[in-house]
């Protein structure tokens, strides 16, 4: 491959051999070389392919301004989270989290972090993305040594939550409280505090993150069960008015139609979520 444009001593652009533009990093590949040159494939570390114009001139922008142990940290990061999730993430995960984590230690290089006000609510809805977020954490404090504080890994976690459901910052914080909002509907109703443990808890919490995702994007439950809302809530009838709770305080609250077939589900889930 031949470099197209030094990005810095660290990076390069490039053309596969399917004239799709790259990015490639490795120490030193773009030192005192000059355009047209070969790249010598022992000292590429890693080659990046992100697809559109746009999001490569803001990822080639900020690789530019990034020193490259936080990049490879941020590289290393991102990939463990697809590994643990067993799942693609959108592209820009290569931009928000690299340039998330490249600030949180400018940040605490001059002691400004600050306490994350989602910290508990994350913990609890997305376990496996704050693990990763653990994992960052700790990474980062072995490479760099920068003892970042608990919270952080929470930030983290959002950014992968981004990535895995393709949404925006805002939203992922919107559908984090909201679903922190319907587990306070349950427990005030039946009284009690689910096992955050079980597989039934994580089912209903599975149930409620495509609800809110469907809330955001304005998308209506599709049922091929006409007679479910009627069997279930004769079947399960507390849990069925609770359903409708929920239904209730999201249509004043987010303005959208939950339908009964919705109820339906959510009814299920409580059920499960309330049988030990």
């Amino acid at each position: 491959m031949k470099i197209s444009k030094v990005i810095n001593n660290n990076i390069v652009s490039s053309v596969d051999e399917d004239g799709r533009e790259i990015v490639a990093m490795g120490r030193g590949i773009g030192f005192k070389v000059r355009e047209g040159a070969e790249i010598p494939a022992e000292r590429i570390e890693k080659i990046f392919r992100l697809e559109g114009e746009d999001v490569l001139d803001r990822f080639k922008d900020l690789l530019s301004r990034m020193p490259l142990e936080h990049i490879k940290i941020s590289d290393e990061i991102i990939s463990y989270g697809k590994k643990v999730l067993n799942k693609p993430l959108n592209q820009n995960i290569y931009i928000t989290l690299m340039d998330h984590i490249n600030f949180a230690i400018e940040r605490f290089q001059r002691n400004m972090m600050f306490p994350n006000p989602l910290a508990r609510e994350v913990r609890s809805i997305y376990r496996e993305e704050y693990l990763i977020g653990e994992y960052a954490v700790a990474l980062i404090q072995r490479s760099l040594n920068i003892d970042f504080p608990a919270d952080e890994a929470v930030s983290i976690a959002l950014h992968i939550v981004n990535a895995e459901y393709n949404t925006a910052m805002r939203d992922t914080i919107h559908i984090t409280e909201l679903i922190q909002q319907v587990l306070g509907i349950v427990a005030e109703y039946f009284n009690f505090l689910p096992d955050e443990r079980s597989l039934n808890y994580d089912r209903f919490i599975t149930h409620l993150k495509f609800l809110a995702q469907r809330i955001y994007s304005g998308e209506l439950l599709d049922s091929d069960v006409p007679e479910l809302s009627s069997m279930i809530s004769k079947a399960y009838p507390e849990e069925y008015i609770c359903g409708q709770k929920i239904q209730h305080f999201i249509e004043e609250n987010y303005g959208h139609e939950v339908s009964d077939e919705e109820v339906a589900y959510l009814a299920v889930h409580i059920k499960r979520m309330r049988t030990v």
